[in-house]
């Protein structure tokens, strides 16, 4: 067995726990299965799970497996390699199952739709099911009167501006006219539309909720 390792005490994982700072409830705590299920929330097999932390498969194994107590270095370099931080090994998520999706969009590779206004580059496409909405415009308009109508539509919205500047038209407030670094966040019902008031076309970036 390797030095720092011992056989499963859940009294010595639940002092470690506090230790850390994780708010560890009186039900005995099953360091193993939470392990596995992270590991398995991000589709890792056991050897690359253990590459990620800096540890052996077979001292990976033992740890999912009960047959081991992690010294707090262990347990470091388990969280490290997992992305998260050593309390939350010990403190599970309010949802049941953690589903651990992540997309990464290189620039310029976003799916691009465009229309008479907008250029639009929607980021992270390749997930579905999404809660929010991210997306890159490069906004063509350059006077409210190209647009046929507000734009509305469900959830709220937040606004970023990249490169430029633009004027926000929204149903309810006065124009905002915004440059590069100014946000706004707002209700998606309510009627709104965006132009570009520098010489080139400006750009932003827009999230928009789903739910």
């Amino acid at each position: 067995m390797p030095c720092g390792m011992t056989k499963s005490d859940p009294a010595a994982i639940i002092r470690i726990a506090r230790e850390s700072g994780a708010e560890v409830t009186p039900v005995p705590l099953d360091l193993g299965h939470r392990v596995r299920e992270l590991r398995k929330a991000r589709g890792w097999t056991l050897e690359q799970a253990a590459v990620q932390a800096g540890l052996a498969r077979s001292t990976l194994s033992k740890i999912e497996n009960g047959q081991m107590s992690p010294t707090y270095d262990a347990l470091k370099k388990l969280a490290q390699g997992l992305a998260i931080s050593v309390p939350q090994l010990f403190t599970p998520p309010s949802k049941t199952q953690v589903n651990g999706r992540m997309a990464f969009t290189r620039a310029g590779e976003g799916q691009g739709h465009a229309t008479a206004t907008y250029e639009h580059e929607l980021l992270a496409h390749a997930l579905t099911r999404k809660q929010m909405l991210p997306y890159r415009a490069r906004i063509r308009a350059r006077s409210i009167d190209e647009f046929d109508g507000w734009v509305r539509h469900d959830g709220e919205e937040f606004l970023f501006v990249l490169t430029g500047t633009i004027r926000l038209y929204t149903e309810f407030y006065e124009p905002q006219d915004m440059r590069r670094g100014d946000s706004a966040y707002y209700d998606a019902a309510m009627g709104h539309n965006v132009v570009s008031t520098s010489e080139e076309d400006a750009t932003i970036l827009w999230v928009t909720s789903l739910v």
